[in-house]
Formats: structure tokens, sequence, C-alpha cells
């Protein structure tokens, strides 16, 4: 008697025989269940995005559309409760993932049937309420094995409580998929950064906006990006400003290992000892840098172990059916001068075995827990992110300018920013007139708020020819100099450009106690001080210094000179203090 699995196994073989009656291409690939699921996950996320803006779906939301869109599928009665308001759009964001990525449900491989069969095929293996519950997880699947070839753990029903088990096993068959059709974008998604390869969501959105403005599938993109940096030429290479230019290393990396299954397949012609090769240089990769304790390496080991098996008992199979079913007469070899003979049907057994191997992945019983399968928290199989479907299809978030900080840790930084710094006093030299301080301190700013009315020395002038008689006005201007009160000098010497630090410095030479100096020179530049002190402090005390004219410049003098002169009589503050401090 056969079992609900065998009916299964029958209506999925016929599709398979049958398939390029109807479809344009061979290697169209089937969803299972859960895939059937996740594909859901993202039509109704996509419909949110369109909708909301947000990129996000509730559980809930999930299997209410689920149970929905298998009753509306396989023409059942509708459920009691009342679908999406979105639904119409939601079935045509499924449908049209399953078109670009050529693949078919397996509800679509039930409504093909009839189109397909023969006369010895049955008139229908499985009834739409049969499928329903076998796809809502309420039937149970017993696989009956082949009584030519022995049972096999990968045959019968896998439990679902490993999610690492779970995630490995969807590893490798996505690469399996990949060889078999390159369309297929959730297989993309799920090897894309499996192992770590650098590709994280960021790659994969730039991956898919490319995909969108070419329309192709992803895996074109990629591969077409990283032959025209390999092969291009000048002309033909990407623009500098090509978003997928930051990854060149991971995505280089991920198609030189595809290129290197691709030779694997075209290269041995034997399919089980290729099917062998090609699950072990997935399992190499896996488990390269993990020790023999980690879950992701056992997992690897048993699934690479179960898949060779699987693999060499379907080549038995299709070898009995095709030496019990063929005509006896041997294949046209190629001809020995033809450019490909080596290679015309190389790949061709190894494809259909791995077609018949992913077909029976597709009818794999579904996980009873689907929180486990569509959460985002998943198994971390490589770098510092899951293999969640969801997380990867949805665009990283731009920064709007708002901190996700809490408040109260913003305001604490603003008060930080806020909070005035203390300066390192460093000690410094004689010579510190000649130093810019950093900041002024409160009086100076209060009383010059331009700097540009700090008043700057200049050199003194050369020493005029005097005679006897300008010698005693000189000294009698002097004598009335040096009586004005202190209190008016104490007040103008407050306005000074570097104030009371180096304020009488320009005053000693009118000192008493350089009044025993003897000579005209002494008098001379002493009175030339006084006359200088006296010029800054005319006015009131409360009014600010005005900013001192430069000399005027002889109309003969060149316009060079006159620049040259003027750069030269620019000092810093108190350099000519200091200069006329060491002539004395």
């Amino acid at each position: 008697m056969e079992t609900s699995g065998d009916r299964l196994k029958r209506m999925v073989k016929t599709f398979r025989r049958e398939c390029h009656r109807i479809l344009q291409s061979e290697r169209t690939t089937i969803h299972g269940a859960d895939s059937m699921l996740m594909v859901l996950q993202l039509a109704i996320a996509e419909v949110n995005k369109q909708q909301s803006g947000e990129f996000k779906v509730a559980l809930s939301d999930v299997l209410m559309a689920w149970k929905h869109l298998l009753l509306h599928k396989l023409h059942l009665p509708p459920p009691n409760f009342a679908r999406l308001e979105n639904y119409d759009l939601i079935l045509e964001a499924y449908e049209s993932f399953l078109k670009r990525s050529n693949t078919v449900d397996l509800v679509d491989i039930l409504s093909m049937y009839k189109q397909l069969r023969v006369d010895s095929d049955p008139d229908e293996p499985v009834s739409p309420i049969q499928l329903f519950e076998f796809l809502s997880g309420n039937m149970e699947v017993l696989a009956v094995p082949d009584s030519s070839v022995p049972s096999t753990p990968s045959s019968k029903v896998r439990p679902c409580s490993s999610q690492v088990k779970m995630a490995v096993r969807r590893v490798f068959c996505s690469y399996l998929t990949l060889l078999v059709n390159s369309k297929n974008d959730m297989a993309l998604a799920l090897t894309l950064d499996v192992p770590s390869r650098a590709l994280g969501r960021q790659t994969f959105t730039d991956i898919k906006h490319a995909a969108h403005n070419d329309n192709t599938s992803f895996f074109l993109a990629v591969t077409s990006f990283v032959r025209a940096i390999q092969l291009g030429g000048k002309g033909y290479a990407p623009a500098q400003s090509d978003p997928l230019r930051k990854h060149v290393k991971g995505l280089s990396d991920f198609v030189q290992f595809l290129d290197n299954l691709e030779e694997i397949l075209g290269e041995i012609p034997d399919p089980s000892v290729c099917g062998a090769r090609l699950v072990t240089a997935i399992r190499t990769v896996l488990v390269k840098g993990r020790n023999s304790g980690d879950a992701v390496y056992a997992a690897a080991e048993e699934t690479a172990k179960e898949l060779k098996e699987r693999i060499c008992q379907l080549h038995q199979i299709q070898k009995q059916t095709a030496n019990g079913g063929g005509t006896g007469i041997s294949p046209a070899r190629p001809k020995a001068y033809a450019v490909n003979h080596s290679t015309a049907y190389g790949g061709r057994d190894t494809v259909k075995v791995l077609l018949a191997l992913l077909d029976e992945e597709a009818l794999t019983p579904p996980c009873q827990n689907k929180a486990d399968l569509l959460s985002e928290d998943q198994p971390v199989l490589s770098g510092a992110e899951g293999t969640c479907v969801l997380t990867l299809f949805r665009s990283p978030e731009v920064s709007t300018g708002c901190s996700p900080e809490p408040l109260r840790n913003r305001v604490q930084s603003r008060l930080d920013l806020l909070k005035p710094k203390a300066i390192d006093r460093v000690i410094r030299s004689q010579f510190a007139c000649t130093y810019k301080d950093e900041e002024l301190p409160l009086n100076r700013v209060l009383e010059f708020p331009s700097s540009s009315q700090v008043p700057t020395c200049i050199h003194p002038a050369p020493k005029p020819q005097t005679t006897p008689g300008a010698e005693e006005e000189d000294t009698a201007t002097a004598k009335a100099t040096s009586e004005c009160p202190r209190k008016e000098q104490s007040g103008a010497q407050q306005g000074a450009a570097l104030g009371a630090r180096s304020g009488n410095a320009q005053n000693k030479g009118a000192g008493p106690g350089n009044r025993k100096k003897s000579g005209i020179q002494t008098q001379s530049k002493g009175n030339k001080r006084k006359q200088v002190d006296s010029d800054q402090h005319e006015g009131s005390e409360n009014e600010p210094p005005e900013k001192k004219q430069p000399p005027s410049v002889p109309s003969k003098m060149p316009a060079k000179n006159v620049r040259k002169a003027l750069s030269k009589k620019k000092l810093i503050a108190g350099q000519g203090k200091l200069t006329s401090f060491f002539r004395v």
C-alpha cells in the first residue's frame, strides 16, 4: 500500500520528467513547505514596506496569510477568519518572487500534474485536502524506502529540534541549488556570507539594487560585476562610484568558489564521485577554522555524510531505471573532431541526480515550530549575524540624525561638552611676552572686545641731530610729564595691549633710578619713551584706546617697497618692547 510520502514522490517525479513540455527551463527547482513559508514572509514584508515604509511583518500575519494562500491556491473553502486587507498584493508579490527565481511550489506541481501525466500515471496521486494537511504539518508522512536500495537517515523524517543542523543542511542544499538553478535568489541569500566573506546586509542590499536596476537575478548581477572587474578593460570596467566596488574581495571569493564547484561538475563524469566531491568541497569551507567540538562542525560532518550516501543511492536508482526502460541503443557520442567533445555531456547526469536530491528535500515535512523558522534569532554560522532571510533582505537603517541613546545619556553627554575644559598651565621663560595667550583673561576680553584694537609697538626711530636749544625744550617737557599723577598712569596702563604683566617696561627710563645717568643720549631716549606714553594715554580713562594709524609713506617710494615696509613693521604683541629692552 502506497503511503502519502510515496504519492508525493510520484507526483514530483512525473513533474520532473515532463516539465520541459510547459516550462521554459528544465532546471526549475521546487520550494518545499518551509521555503514557501519563508518566501511568503518576504512577500508580506515587501508589501508592508510599500504601504507603511517598514520592511517588517508579525508572525501572526504570516501564519494567517499562509492558511489563506494554501486554501486559495488549492481551490478549497476559505477559513472562518477574515484575510488580510492587502492579500491580493501579497499573492502577487509571492508569485512574482517564484517566477523571478525560476521556481515553483508544491501547489503549482499539483495543478500542473493533470497536464503532464501520461496514461501510465494515476489520475490524482494526492488530493488537495491531503496536500493542504501535509503543508500545514498536520499529516504524518512515513517514507517507505525503495526495495532496491538500503534506507538512509536522509530518507526519514528529520526532526526540527536542532536549529544548527537545519541551517547547515539548508546551506548545503542552497549551494547545490545554485549549481542547478542560478536564478534562485533565496539560495544566494543563504550562501553569500557562509562561510564569512565580510559580505553583510549592506552588501546584499547593494546586490539587490544592482539586480533590480539591470532586471536580472542576484547571482547574475554578482557574476557580471566580478567578470567586468577581472576581464573588462578600461572602458568596460565598472565605475568607481559603483557601490559593489567596496565589496570586490568578498564577491570575488564567492564567485571563485562557485567556479570551483562548476569545474568539478563539468570535469567528473561519474555522478556518484562528482556529487561526493561537491559535498566535500562545501563541507571543507564550512568547517575551516573550527574545532571538532563546535556544533557547526558536527552538523556539517553529519550532513555531508548523509548527502554523499543519498547521492550514490539516487545514482543507482537512475541507472536501474535507464537500463530497465531504455531502448537498448546507446546515445550518439560526440565527434572526435568536435571542439567540446570531452565536455559535451559533462555534468548532465550529475545535474539529474542533484535535481532528484533537491526534489526529495522539498518533500521534507515542514518544521513544527514556525517561530524557530521565521524568527530573526537564527543560529550564527559565520560572522556576527544569523541566517535570518528576513533580516538579510531588509535594507540597513539609514541614520536620521536622532540619537538612539536614552535621554539621560544624551543630556549627560551634552553637559560634558558644555563643561569648561581645564587648561594645563605651562611654565614660561623670561621671554613670555612673546607668547600668544590661548585664552585672554576676562578683564582683557571686556576692555578689548576686538583684537584689532590692541596697539602694537613700533621700532624706535633713528636718533635725530639735536641742537642745545632743542635739548633744553625736551628737558622741560620731560619734567612736566613726570609730574602727572600716578592714578592716570595706572588707568591708562590697564588699557595697554599686554596689561599689567609688562606695563611699566616703557617707563623705566623716566624713573628716579635713571636720573643719575648723564649724557645727551640717555635724556633723548627717555624723552621719546615718555612722549609715546603720553600720546597713548590721552583721553578719558573709560574710553578704549584707539588704533594707532600707521606712519605715512612717502609718495616717491614704489608699491613693492611700501608693502615690504608695512610687513616689516607689523609685529606680534610684545616683540617691540622686547626689542627696545635689549637695545637699552
